[in-house]
C-alpha cells in the first residue's frame, strides 16, 4: 500500500457548510500524494454526514472519523488525528480555513532537503466580513526568508510569536517519538503543543511562503472561544497554558526564551483583558487582578524593558489593583493617541499619576516624560473624556455628563470654556451631524466637567437604513485652544437606557428609535433599531427579503452607487484620472515637481538643486510638494501642492522634470516627456531593491511592480563606485542611468571643509546662536537611525543610554544636539535643558552636520555625508548583532570600515565622549579611508553639475 506524503488532520465541529472547501482545498493540492483525516468533535449538526459522503466521493483519499462524545476544543480531535494518519508528515487544517494551493509541495519539498522535524510557512488572515478583501499576513517578518534552524534557541521569536499549529508539517515519527500531544480539556492548546514541538525538534525550516489561509469574521454572532475575554475562565485558562509553558522552557534551560515570552506576555495577552477591564463588572476586575497579579509575580523584570510605556504601566498598576488609575491606563491603551490621566510632576519629571513615586520601579515604570505630554501642543492631544452620567427620559431627550482630562493643569483656570455636544454620523452620506450646546462646562482641578441637555428625538434626523450608527463627540474650546475628543463610557451602565424615539428622513417603516451602545473601544455611539410594531414588522419582512433574487440586484446596485460616490476621491480614481486625463495634457517646458521624503521636508539634495537653480537664475518654474495638514518651512516662492491631491497629480503628469529623494507614488507612471532626476538620499549600509530577502520572497507580480516604479528612473545620483554595486543593483539600474556627481546636499559640506582647510578655524554660523550652543562647549549631534518593530511598523524614539546622566557627566564641556529619523519624534525632560537640544524639526539635516563638532550615531546613512567632514564620529552600536543579520542584512561589516569607535554600552559611550580629542587623532586614517572607498565623487560642485547639464541653455 502507498504511504501517502502528507497527511491533513481536518477537524470538525457543527460545521457542515463549510468543510467541503477545506476538504477541497486539499483534494486540489499541486502534491498528489496527500490524504484527508476528517475528525467529526461529535456534531450535532450534519459534520458527520458530510464528513462520510465526502469519504465515499473521494475512496483512498478521504477517511472520517466521529468521537464518541464532544470534547469541548481542538485537542482531541487533533489528537484522535495523528493516531488515524498514515503519512509521512502531518498538517492539520480547521473546517472554517483553507490551505494553499502549494502547501503541501513546498513544505514537503524543504522538509525532504533539510531533514527538518517541523516546517513552518506563513499563515494569512482573511477577514471575510470585510468589503475590501482585507488580508493580513501573520509576523511576516519571522518568514521573510527561508531559514533553517538547529535549534528553536537561534530563533526565540518563532515561539514567542508564531503560537499557531495549523500552518505547520511536522515529521509524523517525529510526534509519535516525542509523544507530543495536544492538551485536551482546556482551550488555548495550539500555545503548548507549539511551544513542546519547537523545543523538541532537532531542526527547524522556515518558508516565506502562505500555506495557510485562517477566514475570520469580526462580527460572528457567536464568539469563537479565544475571542470570549469577558468570561473569566477564559482567562483561566490562558494562565494555565502559559504556566505549562514556562514550565517547559525552565525544565529546558532557555531562560532568554522566556524573558522574550514574557515581554510579549505583557503587550499581547495581558493587553487583550485589559482592554475590557473599564466595561466589566467588580467582581471580574478583583478575580482577574488575583489570577494575573499571580503569574506577574514570576515575570522577568528585563522583559519590562521591552515593551511600550503604556503595557509597562498597565502591568504595575494590576500588580497594585489602583483601579482609578489603572483603567484610565487601560483606555488609553485601546484608544491610540488618548491622554487619559491628569498626570503629575515631580522634581522636572512627568508621571502617569502621583501615587507610587515612592517605590522605585513605581517611578520608573509611570515616568511619561519622554512622550512629551507636558511640550506638545495642547491641540495635539486627544484627551480622555470619562462620561459621569448618563439620563433620559423615556423619549428622546437625553443629559449627558463627563469629565475631560486637564493634563498638568495646562488648560488654565482663567481660560474662557465653551463647549457642545456633537452626534455625527460614522458614515458620512447626507446629513453630517447635529450639535447642541453644553449648558455647564467648568473648571475642575484636574479635570473640566460638563453636562448637556440633548433633545435627539426632534432634533437628530438620520437618514436611516444607511447611516446607522452614530458617534459623539465634545468639542471643547478653552481660550485659544480648540479641542475635539470622544466620550468614552467608562463605568456608566446603559444597560436600563431607554431607546430614544427617532424620525428619520427616509422612513419610520424601519428603524424608529436610538439604542446607546458601547463601541468595540469603549466609546457612546448610538444605533438605529425598531421598537414601534410597525417598524419591527418591516424589519422582519426586510430581513427576509434581503435574501431573494430581486433583494441581490438591488444590493450589487447599491454597492455600485456607494462605491462610485465613495471613489470619487480614492486613490484608485486619482490614478485613474492621472493616467486618462491629465497625462493627455501637454507637458509645460521649464515645469520641475520637487519633492523630499515623501513632502515631509524642505530638505536634502532636492533642496540643493532648487536653491542652485534659483541661484543661477535658471528659467524654470517650481512646484513643491508637501505632506501634512499645512505647509512649514518650504520656499514662498514656489508654488506648493499637497501630496495626491488633485493638484499634485496634474502638476507631476504636465512637468517636464521630477526630482526628488525617494520615490513617487508607485503607481504613477511616468510620460515619455518627463525627465526623472532620482537623487536618493544615502548610500547604503542595509541591504536595498531586490538584494533584500523579503523582496526575492514576494511573488512575481509584486517584483515587477517594484522593478516598473525604478525603471521610471533617467538618471540616479551617486556618491561612489560603492553605490554602484549596492544601491544601483539592488534596482537593478542600467549603467547609462547613474550619475557620478556626488550629492548636491553635500556640497555646502565640501565648501565647509575647504573653508576649515584653509583659515584653519571653524565658523558655526548663526544656527550656533539661533539653538542657543554655548560658544565654549563642543557641539556633538546625536543622529541614530529609525527602528521599526518587528511587524514592520515604525517604533516611537526612546534614548538607548540615560540622556539626563549624559548631560550630567559631559553637558560641562558638550551640548547634545538629538536629531531623530524623520520617522521618529522625541521628547527631553526639562532637566536636560539647555544641554541636550531637540533639532528633530529641522528640516535640512546638513546645517546641523556642518555645526556640529562631532557625530554619533548607530547605523544611519548620515555617517557618509559627515565624513566629508572629516570629524570624529562615534558608532553607538547597541544593538549590532540583531541589526546586522535580521530581515534585510549589510552589505559589509561595520565594525571593520568604522572610522571612529563603536561601543555597545552607554557606559562606553560616555568614555569614547570623554576621550574626544584621542578618538579623533587615532582615527584620522581611518576616516580617509572611509571617504575615499563611500563619498569619492563628492567634490561640492554636484548641484552645479546637475543644473549646468538639465536646465540651462548651454547644458542643453
Amino acid at each position: 500500500m502507498h504511504v501517502p506524503d502528507v497527511s491533513v488532520v481536518v477537524i470538525v465541529y457543527n460545521d457542515a457548510e463549510r468543510l467541503p472547501a477545506a476538504v477541497q482545498s486539499v483534494l486540489d493540492q499541486t502534491l498528489h500524494g496527500v490524504e484527508v483525516v476528517i475528525v467529526d468533535d461529535c456534531s450535532k449538526d450534519r459534520s458527520y454526514a458530510v464528513a462520510r459522503e465526502l469519504e465515499a466521493a473521494n475512496p483512498g483519499r478521504v477517511r472520517a472519523f466521529q468521537l464518541p462524545e464532544n470534547s469541548g476544543g481542538c485537542g482531541a480531535p487533533r489528537n484522535h488525528g495523528i493516531k488515524q494518519a498514515t503519512g509521512t508528515y502531518v498538517m492539520f487544517l480547521d473546517s472554517d480555513d483553507v490551505l494553499d494551493r502549494n502547501a503541501c509541495r513546498n513544505m514537503l519539498a524543504a522538509a525532504e532537503r533539510t531533514g527538518s522535524d517541523l516546517v513552518s510557512g506563513m499563515c494569512v488572515r482573511v477577514h471575510l466580513d470585510n468589503r475590501w478583501g482585507k488580508t493580513t499576513e501573520w509576523y511576516p517578518w519571522i518568514y521573510s526568508r527561508t531559514r533553517t534552524l538547529e535549534s528553536i534557541t537561534e530563533y526565540p521569536d518563532l515561539l514567542v510569536y508564531d503560537t499557531l499549529s495549523t500552518n505547520k508539517c511536522y515529521r509524523r515519527a517525529f510526534l509519535l517519538e516525542q509523544g507530543l500531544e495536544f492538551p485536551v480539556g482546556i482551550h488555548y492548546e495550539d500555545l503548548l503543543f507549539s511551544a513542546q514541538a519547537y523545543v523538541a525538534a532537532r531542526r527547524i525550516t522556515l518558508i516565506p511562503n502562505h500555506v495557510y489561509y485562517w477566514n475570520v469574521v469580526e462580527k460572528a454572532a457567536a464568539k469563537s472561544i479565544s475571542n470570549r475575554r469577558h468570561e473569566i475562565a477564559n482567562f483561566v485558562h490562558r494562565m494555565e497554558i502559559h504556566r505549562r509553558v514556562d514550565e517547559l522552557l525552565a525544565a529546558k534551560g532557555h531562560t532568554a526564551i522566556k524573558t522574550a515570552k514574557d515581554a510579549k506576555f505583557l503587550k499581547h495577552d495581558l493587553v487583550l483583558h485589559l482592554r475590557d477591564l473599564p466595561l466589566l463588572g467588580d467582581a471580574y476586575r478583583q478575580e482577574f487582578a488575583r489570577l494575573a497579579n499571580g503569574y506577574l509575580a514570576g515575570i522577568d523584570p528585563a522583559a519590562y524593558e521591552n515593551v511600550t510605556y503604556l503595557q509597562a504601566i498597565c502591568a504595575y498598576l494590576l500588580g497594585k489593583e489602583d483601579w482609578k488609575n489603572l483603567l484610565p491606563a487601560a483606555d488609553a491603551m485601546t484608544n491610540k493617541g488618548r491622554l487619559s490621566s491628569p498626570l503629575a510632576e515631580r522634581d522636572g519629571r512627568v508621571y502617569w499619576c502621583a501615587e507610587h513615586l515612592d517605590d522605585a520601579e513605581g517611578r520608573r515604570i509611570l515616568d511619561v516624560t519622554a512622550q512629551g505630554f507636558h511640550t506638545a501642543p495642547l491641540t495635539s492631544l486627544a484627551l480622555g473624556n470619562r462620561l459621569t452620567s448618563y439620563e433620559d427620559d423615556g423619549r428622546g431627550t437625553v443629559t449627558l455628563s463627563g469629565s475631560v482630562v486637564n493634563p498638568l493643569g495646562r488648560i488654565q483656570e482663567d481660560a474662557e470654556l465653551k463647549a457642545s455636544l456633537e452626534f455625527r454620523a460614522r458614515r458620512q452620506i447626507g446629513v453630517r451631524s447635529f450639535s447642541f450646546p453644553v449648558a455647564t462646562v467648568r473648571h475642575a482641578g484636574n479635570t473640566i466637567e460638563w453636562t448637556a441637555t440633548a433633545d435627539i428625538g426632534s432634533t437628530v434626523r438620520p437618514l436611516g437604513i444607511i447611516d446607522a450608527v452614530w458617534d459623539v463627540r465634545l468639542k471643547l474650546t478653552a481660550g485659544g485652544d480648540k479641542l475635539t475628543t470622544r466620550v468614552s463610557v467608562g463605568g456608566v451602565d446603559l444597560e436600563s437606557a431607554a431607546r430614544l424615539r427617532v424620525r428619520p428622513r427616509l422612513t419610520r417603516l424601519v428603524s424608529d428609535r436610538f439604542e446607546p451602545e458601547v463601541t468595540k473601544k469603549g466609546n457612546l455611539s448610538y444605533v438605529l433599531t425598531a421598537e414601534g410594531p410597525a417598524a419591527v414588522r418591516t424589519q422582519t419582512l426586510l430581513g427576509s427579503a434581503m435574501h431573494g433574487k430581486a433583494a441581490g440586484l438591488v444590493k450589487r446596485s447599491l454597492r455600485r452607487a456607494l462605491k462610485a460616490r465613495r471613489n470619487i476621491g480614492s486613490g484608485e480614481q486619482k490614478v485613474k484620472v492621472y493616467h486618462e486625463v491629465f497625462s493627455k495634457l501637454p507637458v509645460k517646458k521649464g515645469t520641475v515637481v520637487f519633492e523630499s521624503h515623501m513632502g515631509k521636508q524642505y530638505s536634502d539634495s532636492p533642496k540643493a538643486i532648487y536653491e542652485e537653480l534659483v541661484r543661477q537664475g535658471a528659467p524654470f518654474e517650481a512646484i513643491w510638494s508637501y505632506a501634512g495638514a499645512k505647509p512649514t518651512g518650504f520656499p514662498e516662492q514656489a508654488t506648493l501642492v499637497k501630496r495626491w491631491s488633485w493638484q499634485y497629480l496634474r502638476a507631476l503628469a504636465q512637468a517636464e522634470y521630477w526630482v526628488d529623494n525617494q520615490g513617487f507614488p508607485l503607481a504613477l507612471t511616468k510620460r515619455p516627456g518627463t525627465t526623472y532626476i532620482q537623487t536618493w538620499h544615502g548610500s547604503a549600509l542595509k541591504r536595498m531593491g531586490f538584494h533584500e530577502p523579503r523582496t526575492k520572497a514576494q511573488g512575481k507580480v509584486a517584483q515587477d511592480r517594484f522593478q516598473k516604479a525604478v525603471d521610471r528612473f533617467d538618471h540616479f545620483l551617486i556618491r561612489s563606485e560603492h553605490d554602484v554595486r549596492t544601491l544601483a543593483k539592488g534596482f537593478r539600474l542600467r549603467d547609462e542611468v547613474l550619475l557620478r556627481t556626488g550629492y548636491p546636499r553635500n556640497d555646502a559640506l565640501v565648501e565647509a571643509h575647504r573653508a576649515e582647510a584653509h583659515s584653519g578655524e571653524r565658523v558655526r554660523g548663526p544656527l550656533a546662536a539661533e539653538l542657543g550652543i554655548d560658544p565654549d562647549k563642543r557641539v556633538l549631534l546625536y543622529a541614530p537611525t529609525f527602528r521599526a518593530s518587528a511587524d514592520g511598523t515604525v517604533e516611537g524614539f526612546e534614548f538607548p543610554f540615560d540622556v539626563e546622566e549624559f548631560a550630567d557627566r559631559l553637558g560641562d564641556r558638550f551640548t547634545l544636539l538629538v536629531r531623530t529619523h524623520y520617522l521618529n519624534s522625541v521628547s527631553l525632560p526639562p532637566s536636560v535643558a539647555g544641554r541636550v537640544v531637540d533639532v528633530s524639526r529641522h528640516h535640512d539635516i546638513t546645517p546641523l552636520l556642518a555645526l556640529a563638532d562631532g557625530l554619533i550615531t548607530d547605523y544611519s546613512s548620515v555617517m557618509f555625508d559627515y565624513a566629508v567632514l572629516d570629524r570624529p564620529m562615534l558608532f553607538f552600536a547597541y544593538d549590532y548583532e540583531k541589526y546586522s543579520t535580521d530581515i534585510r542584512g549589510t552589505y559589509f561589516d561595520l565594525k571593520e570600515k568604522a572610522p571612529g569607535p563603536v561601543v555597545a554600552t552607554a557606559d562606553e559611550l560616555m568614555q569614547a565622549v570623554s576621550a574626544f580629542d584621542e578618538a579623533d587623532a587615532k582615527y584620522a586614517e581611518a576616516r580617509q579611508r572611509f571617504l575615499a572607498e563611500f563619498g569619492e565623487y563628492d567634490r561640492g560642485d554636484a548641484a552645479r553639475r546637475i543644473v549646468e547639464k538639465f536646465f540651462t541653455r548651454s547644458g542643453k
